[in-house]
């Protein structure tokens, strides 16, 4: 088993792994090879490893629920700070390269195209989660407030596989795969949390 403090030492090399997709399409996106409508493709990468950062901070939420993996609780917070990151950077590609900041037209577009508004308060939802991540904020708050505003990374990352998953109009099969998962890991949180707790009394 892993110790905390071992896994201190790799927490750079996860950074670095997390950190450099996005040097590499910003490099595709100037050098101009990421196919012919490179700024929807950029938009579609830092979506995707967005979500996939959701649902990673997720399972490993679980995970840490264990004994065995419970130094993987110092990742949690880098990964899901990360996950709000590349959500951020998918939605400046949206409202500056995509729209040029027009924000009439942005406005009109997130309350006419549903996975547009899904993916839009699936934004929402993860900024409480960001203003609440410092330790300080924990002591503020208390452990109880602080844990239920963090549930909010629940319905945050239904809302992003929703959005994904219309988004995608051929091969749905990648989108229902993040659902299910999703969805598997708040079954599993309800069980563990609420229900189990509830039988032992």
């Amino acid at each position: 088993m892993l110790s905390t403090q071992s896994f201190k030492k790799i927490k750079p090399l996860i950074f670095l792994a997390i950190i450099t997709p996005l040097f590499f399409w910003t490099f595709q996106f100037v050098n101009g090879s990421l196919g012919v409508n490179p700024i929807e493709k950029l938009m579609d990468n830092l979506g995707e490893m967005a979500l996939r950062l959701i649902v990673l901070t997720l399972f490993i939420s679980s995970l840490s629920d264990f004994k065995q993996f419970r130094f993987l609780v110092e990742a949690r917070r880098m990964v899901g700070l990360f996950a709000f990151f590349y959500v951020t950077c998918h939605f400046l590609t949206y409202i500056i390269l995509d729209h040029f900041l027009d924000i009439t037209f942005i406005i009109k577009d997130i309350l006419k195209r549903p996975f547009i508004t899904f993916g839009f308060i699936s934004f929402l939802l993860l900024i409480p989660l960001v203003l609440t991540s410092p330790k300080i904020m924990l002591k503020k708050l208390g452990f109880k407030i602080w844990k239920r505003i963090h549930y909010l990374i629940y319905p945050a990352a239904i809302f992003s596989s929703l959005h994904f998953y219309m988004l995608v109009r051929a091969n749905k099969i990648e989108p229902a795969i993040y659902i299910f998962i999703i969805l598997l890991l708040l079954l599993y949180r309800l069980i563990y949390k609420f229900i189990l707790p509830r039988r032992v009394r």
